[in-house]
């Protein structure tokens, strides 16, 4: 065997604990796939209270940048987290020494994703993170080596677990949103604070990751359009149910004539396409490649066990000496993306709306969606209450979302319409 492979774990949370007791558990087993014994000589952690695994062997540092600096070991782990500070520079030093890193952390990826990996590549060393995008699935492995033949010009999915537990039980309970919200913190599904997950900026992350794989451009987080969760209600879930749909958080990376359309937010899916019956708190990625076809990924997207599976996937290419673009091409070979706004998508749009029961109503609604070329494909008014408060559903043909913003902006004017509409974007992918 080569000599053996030594190893620096910064962060031991959920997944550096469970990375930890992976590679302690299959020693013998990742010996014999890689042809090299494997050692975890220095961690560092917030506290050095009792782990539930045997430190001795290893050395304990109080702060992980002088353990990147001073440690000895050829491969880093940053399971830390967070875009800045301590993350960042764990990394960076770790590269300027000359170690392998692998990370978890997909919004350090997603703000300077294009930099590390130019750093990386410069010093000779692997910059790998399979773990930051949906947990355990191997997607990027995957897009960057399985499906490396094909050029693709779609890549979307299920990227945010807490979303789709949330928006599945929704619709199996009738609840409304905070209030299975707060089921999914009791169960450990969301943070205290889970705006991250809710909000769509957890999903845009990985989305960013996975359009700069599949498309050979630079990551451009800041082009991704993001709308989360959180003005999805019980009624949007049934009437989406009646339509033929199910309501699900997308993280969408489209090639177009105009650029590159990066986007995250609710959509109304089929329910006959296989993205609409993943369920629970499960991830799935879709790509569409010029040769493969459509390949589907689905699998667990979070959790201390899946995602270790994923930073030992890398730790595996690592010692086998598979050291790949971070990017799937060289990193000064990235292109750099040209944006597309999200005002050109062009698509059928769901609107629920709260209106006066009152005759002329849906005339003066028609209208304005008339003058914005904007052809309705269904009404749905259950309700009957004159003189009161009503839901009023109604789905279009395809347009363009400049105009369908318009149409927003002026309906929402009108003195018949109580509160503020909910438009849910209608996919077909």
């Amino acid at each position: 065997m080569s000599e053996p492979l030594k190893i620096a774990i910064a962060g031991l949370g959920t997944v550096g604990t469970g990375t930890v007791k992976l590679i302690q558990d299959n020693l013998n087993v990742l010996a014999q796939r890689t042809g090299r014994e494997m050692s975890i000589v220095a961690v560092s952690a917030r506290s050095r209270k009792n782990r539930d695994f045997d430190m001795s062997d290893m050395t304990y540092y109080d702060n992980a940048v002088d353990m990147a600096e001073n440690c000895d070991a050829d491969v880093l782990m940053e399971l830390i987290g967070g875009s800045e500070g301590i993350a960042k520079e764990v990394v960076e030093v770790s590269i300027a020494k000359g170690r392998h890193v692998i990370t978890a952390n997909k919004a350090l990826l997603a703000h300077h994703g294009t930099e590390l990996a130019k750093l990386a590549e410069k010093a000779g060393v692997a910059l790998a993170y399979e773990a930051a995008v949906a947990g355990g699935i191997p997607v990027i492995k995957g897009l960057r080596e399985g499906l490396a033949a094909n050029s693709f010009d779609l890549v979307y999915g299920i990227l945010n677990g807490t979303c789709n537990f949330i928006l599945t039980n929704m619709r199996e309970t009738g609840r409304d949103f905070e209030e299975v919200l707060f089921e999914a913190q009791e169960l450990g599904y969301a943070e205290a604070d889970p705006s991250f997950d809710v909000d769509g900026v957890d999903a845009a992350h990985k989305l960013s990751l996975l359009s700069s794989v599949s498309f050979g451009t630079e990551v451009d987080f800041d082009a991704v359009y993001i709308e989360g969760i959180r003005n999805i209600s019980a009624l949007d879930i049934v009437n989406a149910e009646e339509l033929g749909y199910r309501i699900k958080l997308l993280g969408i990376a489209r090639k177009t004539e105009h650029g590159i359309d990066q986007r995250v937010h609710p959509c109304m899916v089929a329910k006959d396409q296989p993205i609409a019956s993943v369920e629970g708190v499960l991830n799935a990625i879709v790509c569409n490649g010029n040769h493969v076809g459509t390949t589907m990924f689905e699998g667990a997207g979070a959790g201390g066990g899946p995602t270790a599976s994923a930073v030992v996937a890398d730790l595996v290419d690592i010692a086998r000496g598979t050291i790949l673009p971070t990017f799937g091409v060289p990193a000064n070979a990235l292109e750099k993306p040209i944006a597309q706004p999200v005002e050109k998508r062009e698509g059928s749009y769901y609107l629920r709306l709260q209106v006066e029961d009152r005759p002329g109503v849906i005339a003066d609604i028609s209208n304005i969606l008339k003058d914005q070329d904007i052809s309705v494909k269904s009404l749905i008014q259950h309700e009957s209450n004159p003189g009161k408060s009503v839901p009023l559903v109604i789905t279009t043909q395809a347009t363009v979302e400049t105009a369908m913003s318009r149409s927003l902006e002026k309906i929402s004017q009108l003195d018949c319409v109580l509160e503020k509409p909910n438009m849910i974007r209608i996919v077909s992918l």
